[in-house]
């Protein structure tokens, strides 16, 4: 019986081994005094320095981050707007097919997504730069947000709406004092998802970035082709360090929103 219970736990450490040692790997030669991930030297914060020199790509990393905010804020308010819609909507048949669209755009690959906009934006003429990739982002965000808040939505009675309407509420203040309360950690989850999404992305990126114009997942897709150095492990393992606050200040918003609810 000890050992049904073991065996378990010992694939379940051994898959987080297999998905953390490649991560543990990056950060550890990231205090390598030497340039490659041949042989750890010595201990040394070099590459950490290298990289605060690096204004190029610095900028890039700056303009990345700018993307991943700009782009999560508005798919959030996109994709709430959307799945509120597709609550109040009053035809089941008609919101089975907004639903089922919305799907479609989340298992799309990556790389019909990125050319379909490439195409989109040579059509109209825009300009490839910060704007194109903004509005690409925003779009294959949007359906994500509406995933997450939609179940939130179910989740909620409808007894409290009824009611905050027959004590004279406005749409305006069911919306924002029942509706909004009742959904924040969809809310949330929606938009550090999108967020992660934006951040992560290279396909749909790599399609519609232009020249003078670049995010870091395109930017190590470049210097690929001609070695990485190991500023870039150092940049990893900050970004690796940032995503782990990220997710405590999610979890004690959620945590903190649970509280308010009881």
């Amino acid at each position: 019986m000890a050992n049904k219970r073991f065996i378990p736990k010992l694939y379940l450490l051994f898959v987080f081994a297999l998905l953390y040692a490649p991560i543990v790997y990056l950060i550890f030669y990231s205090f390598n005094s030497g340039d490659t991930m041949a042989a750890f030297e010595s201990f040394s914060l070099t590459h950490y320095g290298e990289l605060f020199a690096d204004q190029r790509l610095l900028i890039i990393v700056l303009q990345t981050i700018a993307i991943a905010l700009f782009s999560a804020l508005c798919a959030t308010a996109l994709g709430v707007l959307g799945a509120l819609f597709i609550y109040f909507l009053k035809r089941p048949a008609m919101r089975q097919m907004i639903l089922s669209l919305n799907n479609v755009l989340i298992v799309s690959p990556d790389v019909v997504i990125g050319a379909s906009f490439l195409l989109l934006f040579s059509m109209l003429g825009v300009k490839l730069g910060f704007a194109s990739v903004l509005f690409a982002h925003i779009a294959f965000s949007v359906p994500i947000v509406v995933i997450l808040v939609l179940p939130k939505l179910y989740e909620m009675s409808p007894s409290l709406i009824d009611a905050a309407r027959d004590l004279g509420a406005s749409e305006r203040e069911v919306l924002t004092r029942v509706v909004i309360p009742s959904i924040q950690p969809g809310i949330f989850a929606g938009f550090f998802m999108a967020l992660t999404y934006s951040l992560d992305d290279f396909a749909v990126t790599f399609f519609v970035t232009g020249n003078g114009f670049s995010t870091l997942s395109v930017e190590i897709y470049s210097m690929a082709r001609t070695g990485v150095s190991l500023t870039i492990n150092a940049l990893s393992a900050l970004l690796v360090a940032v995503t782990i606050v990220l997710l405590l200040i999610y979890y004690w918003l959620k945590e903190r929103t649970k509280g308010a609810n009881v």
